[in-house]
């Protein structure tokens, strides 16, 4: 497995870029999501801790539940976006305990789209470990 500081976000990993975009999601939302997406940027760098660790199976299970978190903001704000978000979250998961990279960029970029990021960009995979 390659190194992967998840201090610094690499522009070449989309999980870490996911990680620094959640912030949008407190201008798109509200001050309300901002101990949301804290708490889920958290998990998140706890997750990739794990996933430089090799624990994969434990970083898979730190992001099922960040994800929910994230749901559950969502489904605060509209119950119907909460659930898609729910839908993404487990294709996400999904696709990384299967090894299926492609599904789990889709899924980060339909993520990522929803948190407003209209990036052109998206494809820069190369170094992630996932």
């Amino acid at each position: 497995m390659k190194g992967l500081s998840v201090a610094i976000v690499s522009q070449s990993d989309p999980f870490l870029q996911l990680i620094d975009r959640l912030g949008e999601l407190e201008v798109v939302i509200g001050p309300q999501a901002r101990p949301v997406v804290a708490e889920v940027q958290s998990r998140l760098r706890e997750a990739a801790a794990a996933r430089e660790r090799g624990d994969v199976p434990g970083a898979l299970a730190i992001i099922g539940q960040a994800m929910e978190r994230l749901a559950g903001l969502a489904s605060s704000l509209d119950t119907a976006e909460g659930a898609l978000m729910r839908a993404i979250a487990g294709s996400f998961a999904q696709a990384l305990t299967a090894g299926d990279r492609g599904g789990a960029k889709q899924a980060v970029d339909v993520m990522r789209s929803k948190a407003g990021d209209s990036s052109k960009d998206k494809d820069k995979d190369k170094d992630s470990d996932w």
